[in-house]
């Protein structure tokens, strides 16, 4: 785009030139693996990586391509690659970027896969790993060492989305010469703008909102200048770039992005705010509704909240709960959420903290707002109350 445009717009033209592809008003799959030569010459040059245009169906193909660009320029980084899953986004970056003998620093609120690749396999690579408490900010300097490469962010945390000052953080890490890599999937670059808080690698589970539909999976890492080397070398070699297919299912997605995100965030408030004054409720979970955890910063960072929240409920028993969350009408139980439907799960997020202490006198559940009318899930949630009560 030659000028510049508001998000909302950006959303709708990024990554497609109609006029490149007969007119197509999206980029068309394209689906290819071998590409053919016209000279010798020019083998040579995809040989070295200097070839102008495609070399390989792997790397390349434009609807992947226009994919990437559309990241990129969405949420401000220099590049962006395509991955097969939200969980490829996360474990790349820790990959590339670091080497035997090196040290991260992670979050202690991080995503539970993300968690398990630090400890199984970059532990066993020789990159030792420390989690720190997500509420440290700028006191994350003191967990730094000269051999720390990357600090690892995920704002909201998962499962018990605490805000994190993510600028504290970065200043502090790049004081030490460290990668600063979010998880920026909650907000979206749409909601929050990773680069202007000092972030270098942007990741997403592009599965969830970006797509939007339940349909895909798929990941992004947006990144700066000098972040994109190392990573564009790893997903080079190691093969992880997405179907075109799927990159056509991330871009369909990013067209409703905004319409979708708004009234996610609408119904969400409204059920949290709802949920709050619920006596089977201890605390709500959602740094957009005001008095909760983290809102300030939320305020102060974000530009929107999506409809991914928790909630801490008072004590039940454990039949109770299977009782309530068996019997949803709307609501569906799933690990995974962003997509158009309302989902519902049990969460138990102190079994993965070591850094940080989470505790919790009753039960944990973490709900994704989906399209519905908020109305019917009120009604549905209200239900499932009556069950956790002994009354249906």
């Amino acid at each position: 785009m030659s000028k510049p445009r508001k998000p909302r717009t950006q959303l709708v033209h990024l990554g497609r030139a109609p006029r490149k592809w007969l007119g197509a008003v999206s980029t068309p799959v394209f689906r290819a693996s071998t590409i053919l030569f016209p000279t010798v010459e020019d083998l040579h040059l995809a040989e070295a990586r200097q070839y102008p245009g495609v070399s390989y169906g792997l790397h390349g193909l434009p609807t992947v391509t226009d994919f990437q660009d559309a990241m990129a320029a969405l949420e401000g980084g220099d590049a962006a690659l395509a991955v097969p899953s939200g969980l490829t986004a996360t474990t790349l970056p820790l990959l590339a970027c670091t080497q035997p003998g090196d040290h991260v620093l992670v979050t202690d609120a991080v995503y539970g896969p993300t968690r398990r690749f630090c400890d199984l396999h970059l532990k066993r690579l020789g990159v030792e790993v420390t989690y720190y408490d997500p509420l440290i900010g700028a006191g994350i300097a003191g967990l730094t060492r000269p051999n720390t490469r990357i600090v690892f962010v995920e704002s909201p945390g998962s499962l018990t989305f605490e805000v994190q000052d993510v600028r504290a953080i970065a200043d502090a890490a790049h004081a030490r010469g460290a990668t600063v890599v979010l998880d920026n999937s909650w907000a979206t670059p749409l909601y929050f703008r990773a680069f202007d808080h000092g972030v270098d690698v942007s990741v997403h589970a592009a599965t969830k909102y970006i797509g939007g539909h339940s349909d895909v999976l798929l990941g992004a890492i947006v990144c700066n200048k000098e972040a994109y080397a190392p990573l564009f070398r790893l997903w080079t070699d190691m093969g992880v770039t997405p179907s075109s297919d799927d990159c056509f299912l991330g871009l369909r997605g990013l067209r409703t992005l905004a319409v979708r995100l708004a009234q996610q965030q609408q119904s969400a408030l409204r059920i949290a705010q709802w949920l709050r004054d619920r006596v089977e409720v201890a605390e709500v979970l959602y740094p957009a509704l005001p008095d909760a955890r983290g809102h300030d910063l939320w305020k102060r960072d974000f530009k929107g909240a999506s409809g991914l929240f928790g909630v801490i409920l008072r004590p039940a028993a454990p039949e109770r709960l299977a009782a309530m969350l068996d019997g949803f009408d709307l609501f569906s139980m799933g690990y995974s959420w962003g997509g158009f439907e309302s989902l519902i799960i049990p969460t138990v997020p102190e079994r993965s903290r070591t850094a940080s202490t989470w505790t919790t006198a009753g039960p944990c559940l973490r709900l994704a707002i989906g399209l519905e009318d908020p109305d019917d899930l009120i009604a549905d949630l209200d239900e499932g109350f009556r069950r956790l009560n002994g009354l249906a």
